[in-house]
């Protein structure tokens, strides 16, 4: 992997063919520094203990403007927070955090922040992170806020994973709660809600059995075709169909495509390269029936003590993937000779049992072929810019994690002893 600068200059053509005309930066060639770190976070709080929670933690997701190839959007989850003391516990550090998208212009090799777009439900009251309701997409999750205050659930509470850009500017974000597939226009107001239940805005659903999803890891990432009419969701881990003991040994993940206009959805079984992996962060389109995942681990890159072996970026393709989708739309999903997808656990358990997974091939290792060390805990958002360039985006969660002790401590990176900010890193890649 060349070290120098990665440049478009070669590509300016085709960057420049898809710009409004009335976009006078849009004239001058770009190059792409290796990796660009936001510049500044503004401080969004301090505990009562001192800790600095940052605004920061938009990295759950990335995308590239359509007519500006220096702006870049960047997407929060739910807002800082922790594992309690009791069972299924939630810490939220700022219970009235909105979720948000934030506008970066890459300038001087920096981020810099310019807009943040607060997402608001079809009134305009701006959405929270809190977990939903139990019949409306609720993971059983309880909130607290850091005073021990048990927090009620809110049906508009969304924990925003997956980000898309559309072609008229407006935005379509997946999460981990419902999972909920939410369409907001350019200003962050809902213009439609959909998940498993019917109960969001529109009534249109997505099939019964995505309710199944594993609690914090629901629909991690999202995609679009490149004719903007499909919608593709990648689960993070194995759902939990029947239940979780049943998948405690699976690597089978689901990929929904979602047609926009006539709400048609197809289901296809991806597998992990291993079921210990954190799971799969985001998904990224390159054409109509291919597209890129990154699988992941959950450690440090370049820590001495135990450091991240795996998070790689494979190109999969949905040709000759079969469709699981049930006709039936049962809660559990199809069944093949009595089995879900995610009992059959592997490869070999799908093919034996007449499905065929979605393929894979490597094709970038963050650990090994980057310039400098990759030294987050979390690669969670891709973005592709012409001319094959790949952009990856880490969560810093917003600089804090878990005390072990139902609070916060500052996020330090152990292979630069620094608090953990949102970076982006531009590779080039071969497809």
């Amino acid at each position: 992997m060349k070290k120098t600068l990665l440049t478009l200059c070669a590509f300016t053509a085709i960057v420049l063919s898809a710009c409004k005309k009335d976009h006078k930066e849009n004239t001058t060639p770009i190059t792409y520094p290796d990796m660009a770190e936001a510049a500044d976070p503004a401080l969004l709080m301090t505990t009562p203990d001192g800790v600095k929670v940052y605004n920061g933690g938009f990295g759950s997701a990335v995308a590239a403007d359509h007519n500006d190839p220096s702006v870049f959007y960047m997407l929060t989850d739910r807002g800082p927070n922790a594992a309690g003391s009791v069972d299924n516990s939630i810490i939220f550090g700022k219970a009235d955090f909105t979720p948000e998208i934030g506008k970066f212009r890459l300038k001087d090799g920096k981020l810099v922040l310019e807009q943040k777009i607060e997402f608001k439900n079809a009134a305009g009251v701006p959405l929270t992170g809190l977990p939903n309701p139990t019949d409306q997409g609720g993971t059983g999750e309880i909130a607290y806020d850091l005073n021990g205050k048990v927090i009620a659930p809110n049906a508009d509470g969304i924990d925003s994973e997956g980000m898309v850009l559309a072609p008229d500017g407006s935005f379509w974000i997946s999460d981990e709660y419902g999972p909920h597939i939410v369409h907001f226009d350019a200003t962050g107001r809902t213009i439609e809600r959909i998940n498993p239940f019917g109960t969001g805005t529109g009534g249109r659903k997505i099939p019964l059995v995505f309710a199944k999803r594993k609690p914090n890891r629901g629909m991690e990432g999202l995609a679009i075709t490149p004719d903007g009419k499909t919608l593709v969701g990648m689960m993070q881990s194995p759902m939990f169909t029947p239940t979780k003991a049943a998948v405690k040994n699976s690597a089978v993940l689901r990929i929904l495509t979602f047609d926009i206009a006539t709400g048609a959805t197809k289901q296809y079984a991806y597998v992990m390269e291993d079921k210990s992996l954190t799971g799969v962060s985001d998904i990224v389109a390159v054409n109509a029936t291919t597209f890129l995942t990154i699988e992941r681990d959950g450690n440090y890159g370049g820590d001495p003590v135990t450091p991240a072996t795996f998070k790689k970026v494979f190109k999969i393709s949905f040709d000759g993937a079969t469709d699981i989708s049930d006709p039936a739309n049962a809660a559990i999903g199809k069944l093949y000779g009595g089995k879900t997808p995610e009992e059959l656990n592997d490869k070999a358990g799908l093919l034996a049992a007449g499905i065929t997974p979605v393929s894979k091939i490597l094709v970038l290792d963050l650990l090994k072929d980057l310039p400098t060390v990759y030294p987050h805990d979390k690669a969670e958002g891709l973005a592709l810019l012409p001319g094959n360039i790949l952009v990856i985006s880490n969560d810093d969660d917003f600089g804090v994690v878990d005390n072990g002790k139902g609070g916060f401590m500052a996020k330090i990176l152990p292979a630069t002893k620094t608090v953990d900010h949102n970076t982006l890193y531009f590779v080039k890649i071969n497809l």
